[in-house]
C-alpha cells in the first residue's frame, strides 16, 4: 500500500497592532500621517494666534466647523480631518461647538419631545433654546500632481479660515503644505 502525501506552501497573513502616530509611507497618496500633520499644525496655529487669544480671553466662543472641502483628485475622507481639528480645539477648552451635521436629528428629537405625547411636558426641551454659532471654521485641501515614467510628485496645500458670522470678517487664516515624491529606482547590471 502506497500513501502519497501532498504538501504545499501557503501564505499566512499576520495581523498586529501598530503605532497610530508612526509615519506611514506606503505610497505618495494622502494618508494618516498627512491627516495628523495638517490637523495638528492648523489647530496649533489657530490656538497660538494673537487674535484667537483675544477672542477667547474672557469667554468660549461658539464655532461651527464646516466640513473641509476636498479639491484634490483623490478620494480623501475630509470628515476625518474636520473631526480631528474640532476635537483638538474642543480639548483646548477655548471653544464650544455646534454640530450642524446633527441638526436634523436634534430637530426630530425636539419634535418627539414636544409633539409625541410620550414625554412629560414639564421635562421636554423647548424649541428656540439652542445657541447659534458666532464663528465658522472652514477650509480646503487641494493638490497638484506631476508625474512622468521615472518620477511622481504630489503637492498638497491645506488652508483654513475662521470667520466672524456677524461681521463676515475673516479673523484668522493659515495654510500648511506637504510634498511627496516617488522615484523609480533603476536597476543596474
Amino acid at each position: 500500500m502506497t500513501v502519497l502525501v501532498l504538501t504545499g506552501c501557503a501564505n499566512k497573513a499576520v495581523v498586529s497592532y501598530g503605532d497610530a502616530t508612526a509615519v506611514e509611507t506606503t505610497d505618495i497618496n494622502f494618508g494618516s500621517t498627512d491627516l495628523q500633520k495638517v490637523a495638528t499644525q492648523m489647530t496649533d496655529s489657530l490656538l497660538l494666534s494673537p487674535v484667537v487669544g483675544t477672542l477667547t480671553a474672557n469667554n468660549r466662543p461658539v464655532v461651527f466647523v464646516e466640513r473641509i472641502k476636498n479639491k484634490t483628485s483623490e478620494h480623501i475622507d475630509t470628515e476625518s480631518i474636520t473631526d480631528s481639528v474640532s476635537t483638538k480645539l474642543l480639548r483646548s477648552g477655548k471653544f464650544r461647538f455646534v454640530d450642524m451635521s446633527r441638526v436634523e436629528a436634534a430637530r426630530e428629537q425636539l419634535n418627539f419631545q414636544q409633539k409625541g405625547g410620550m414625554v412629560n411636558p414639564n421635562k421636554a426641551i423647548a424649541f428656540g433654546k439652542q445657541v447659534g454659532a458666532q464663528y465658522m471654521l472652514y477650509g480646503n485641501l487641494s493638490s497638484i500632481v506631476k508625474s512622468n515614467k521615472d518620477k511622481s510628485d504630489v503637492y498638497y496645500k491645506f488652508t483654513m479660515r475662521l470667520m466672524d458670522l456677524e461681521s463676515g470678517l475673516v479673523e484668522w487664516a493659515d495654510e500648511t503644505e506637504i510634498r511627496k515624491t516617488r522615484e523609480t529606482a533603476g536597476i543596474g547590471w
